[in-house]
């Protein structure tokens, strides 16, 4: 289980804000790295997303641990980075708050499971799954199966043709 991850953003605090009204819980600063934030779910397993400033970098630091670097970057554009969020909130309202936040927010048909497609500051995507999308996806991944599924899914080159036939 992840329980928490970091990515960047131009505005840490109302990012953070936004995935802590996405998750249903709450926002706070992470002093560790002067400037970001925690959206903590606020759920048992003490699930989270840490928002630093664009241009952090992390870099070990020995036994205390990693560091926390500041590079300049002149904006921050796409990359390859995304992750699935469970939440106990409803489609409407993720979208709602997706929306009034500017951010792009569509609902996707991944095949076996449906995912609402956040994209943080419209570049980063995190795949929300309120909870008929998680069941959804448990479904799919469960232990005895997934590694079976995975194997025969398709290619993306499959799934551009079926997008562009559709």
């Amino acid at each position: 289980m992840i329980h928490h991850l970091s990515i960047a953003a131009r505005d840490p605090k109302h990012s953070a804000d936004v995935l802590a009204q996405i998750m249903g819980g709450k926002a706070v600063p992470f002093p560790p790295n002067p400037g970001s934030f925690f959206a903590l779910q606020l759920d048992d397993h003490g699930s989270g997303v840490e928002v630093y400033p664009a241009g952090t970098e992390l870099q070990p630091a020995g036994e205390e641990g990693g560091s926390f670097v500041r590079k300049p970057r002149e904006g921050r554009g796409f990359g390859a980075t995304h992750f699935a969020l469970s939440v106990a909130t409803d489609a409407g309202k993720v979208k709602q708050i997706a929306e009034r936040a500017g951010w792009h927010c569509v609902t996707c048909n991944r095949g076996p499971f449906h995912v609402i497609e956040v994209w943080v500051e419209n570049d980063t995507m995190v795949e929300v799954l309120p909870p008929d999308f998680a069941a959804e996806y448990l479904a799919w991944t469960r232990p005895d199966t997934v590694a079976t599924r995975m194997a025969a899914a398709p290619s993306s080159a499959a799934r551009q043709a079926r997008v562009r036939s559709a």
